[in-house]
């Protein structure tokens, strides 16, 4: 074999697009500069702008491959904060954005409304499913108990008041046991309250914490006072890898929004801000694309700092 031919076959594993292409920047699509480089054919690249590239960036993080099954809780003390809404909206911006599968179940034992919010359906439940686990053998076993929200599969809680009281921590961790072998993300839409049965072991399966709250005084103190309930049973870690997530729906004046930020930047991982959105705000069908652009991007940089946590490490504090 000639030297080249040597050389050829040595580098053989090198011949990719990288290493051929030239480069020619990364190509923006939004905003002045895509209008610029569509206008041009490509011949003259601005680059891409810091919003697009952040963007880029929490796509890069939310597309992170899981190890296994990643469990998300989202609680708060406190109802009317939003949590159902962070809970179906972190959900479906993981399904849309991962290749893998995702899922959202309601453990609200009070009639919770995450499948009125996604899907409409509440005809079968997480009390069906936990009547019939034994014969939940395959995902298409599991997909008759869940109804379909974009590529997001959605688990809803019993509507029934006087059944629900019989879906408990161990009713909970029977179906996660399920779930588990199906699903890559399980977000969990805690009933509101942190003594609950159903919440006991929410939080003793999550791999990844959320605390709902808002920047009022009301809002931002049950935050703080879920993290403190947390620290004082024996959550010190999952508290300090916690994202906080303030549902700015309701705010005023008198309160500081930098102070109240500051505070849960002391004592969590993250903080994020979801602006108000009308959209939200109507309590209806949750449908992506109707979402203003900031608060699409909130919902982006929430997923992608829960995904920065897909590894199982500890993940030092990070700007969304």
């Amino acid at each position: 074999m000639s030297d080249t031919g040597e050389i050829l076959e040595g580098r053989s594993g090198e011949l990719t697009e990288d290493a051929i292409v030239r480069f020619r920047g990364e190509r923006p699509e939004h905003g002045w500069r895509g209008v610029l480089y569509r206008l041009t054919g490509g011949l003259v690249n601005p680059g891409l702008g810091a919003a697009e590239r952040a963007r880029r960036d929490r796509l890069r993080r939310i597309r992170r491959p899981v190890p296994g099954t990643h469990q998300i809780a989202v609680s708060s003390i406190k109802g009317g904060v939003g949590k159902t809404t962070v809970s179906a909206c972190l959900g479906l911006v993981l399904a849309e954005h991962r290749g893998d599968r995702v899922i959202a179940l309601d453990a609200n034992p009070d009639a919770g409304t995450l499948a009125d919010r996604l899907t409409g359906d509440t005809s079968v439940t997480v009390r069906h499913m936990l009547e019939n686990l034994e014969s939940a053998y395959s995902l298409s076993d599991v997909a008759r108990y869940t109804s379909l929200a974009g590529r997001l599969q959605v688990l809803a809680s019993e509507q029934d008041p006087a059944m629900s009281e019989a879906f408990d921590r161990a009713g909970y961790e029977r179906v996660c046991s399920v779930l588990t072998r199906f699903y890559n993300v399980i977000i969990t839409d805690s009933g509101t309250g942190l003594v609950h049965s159903a919440m006991e072991g929410t939080l003793a399966l999550a791999d990844s914490l959320v605390v709902v709250g808002a920047p009022t005084v009301d809002g931002a103190s049950r935050a703080s006072k879920t993290l403190d309930w947390l620290v004082a049973h024996g959550f010190e870690a999952q508290v300090a890898q916690a994202v906080v997530v303030l549902s700015c729906d309701r705010q005023s004046a008198e309160v500081d929004p930098k102070r109240v930020r500051g505070h849960f930047e002391s004592r969590c991982r993250g903080v994020v801000d979801i602006p108000h959105d009308p959209h939200l705000a109507s309590g209806g069908r949750i449908e992506l694309d109707r979402l203003r652009p900031a608060t699409h991007d909130a919902f982006l940089a929430l997923a992608a700092l829960l995904a920065d946590g897909f590894s199982g490490r500890p993940v030092p504090p990070h700007t969304a």
